[in-house]
């Protein structure tokens, strides 16, 4: 009995709960409810450059295990994030090198790895779409703002499935990523702004990772992994030398195991039909005077 309890831990597990079903695999596709075989593409949505590691760097190694192509948006150009009067200047180059180091050791390649280059701690002036100025960062086809970036990349990369910080951590600029990412969803799936490419043919399904603060509900997928997967991502968090909280993370993240969650985000649109029979009369009982 110890011998294959020894086992179990030292293989993939992943669990995913669907109303009273508990459907366990070994792998992504055994416990999908969606799975797309070949057709399966990755897209994390990362704030800041080491939001998504901390988050999902078991998960970016199990997709790669499947063989699923992995791309990572990295919203922001790190700039705020400097620890030393000395790297002021200079942090933003240093940030993306590390973001480099950091996913390709998880089996991301370089080409795969975008930085949209948005000011770090100013997303809140980059919601929607405008039209560029001069100074604007993350221009593209003549435009700027949130909106504009991720409808291109969507339409570009064209994910089956995309991933992000849940909307409860307290960081506004993962607030404003969680809220501007959703509505682009749609408008990447629709006619508008023909410039940024052809629209996709399916929404993407929509997951929440952990990160700083707990989910606003509880997960509905939890994958666990040998150690030597958890190790991996550990290695990978510390390729960020120049954020010196670093280290606190990492022994969160060590102290937590080989286990990662995530939420599903369901989108429920609007039928004033699914309303008309509460209000008829065999519902109630009559008004009584």
């Amino acid at each position: 009995m110890a011998d294959k309890k020894r086992k179990s831990k030292s293989e993939v597990e992943f669990v995913r709960l669907a109303g009273d079903e508990r459907r366990a695999g070994d792998t992504l596709a055994s416990v999908s409810r969606h799975w797309q075989g070949e057709k399966e593409s990755f897209l994390f949505i990362s704030p800041h450059d080491d939001d998504i590691v901390l988050g999902s760097g078991l998960l970016i190694q199990l997709a790669r295990r499947e063989n699923v192509p992995v791309h990572i948006l990295i919203v922001t150009d790190g700039s705020m994030g400097y620890c030393s009067s000395e790297e002021k200047d200079s942090i933003s180059e240093i940030r993306k090198k590390e973001s480099y180091e950091c996913y390709e050791a998880l089996g991301v390649p370089r080409e795969n790895i975008i930085w949209l280059g948005f000011p770090d701690c100013q997303l809140s002036l980059y919601k929607g779409k405008r039209v560029a100025g001069e100074d604007d960062s993350a221009t593209i086809e003549g435009y700027t703002g949130l909106q504009n970036a991720f409808t291109y990349w969507l339409r570009k990369i064209k994910p089956s499935q995309c991933f992000l910080p849940t909307s409860n951590d307290l960081h506004p600029d993962h607030k404003i990523v969680h809220e501007e990412l959703l509505i682009s969803l749609f408008h990447s799936a629709g006619s508008i702004w023909p410039e940024l490419g052809e629209p996709i043919e399916k929404v993407p399904y929509v997951h929440e990772l952990g990160v700083y603060c707990d989910f606003p509900s509880p997960p509905m997928l939890r994958m666990r992994t040998p150690e030597a997967f958890l190790e991996k991502k550990l290695e990978a968090i510390l390729a960020f030398k120049s954020q010196k909280q670093i280290g606190s993370l990492v022994e969160v993240v060590r102290q937590s195991g080989p286990y990662e969650y995530l939420r599903p985000l369901e989108f429920k649109l609007y039928q004033p039909g699914a309303y008309y029979t509460m209000f008829e009369k065999n519902r109630h009982t009559g008004f009584i005077r």
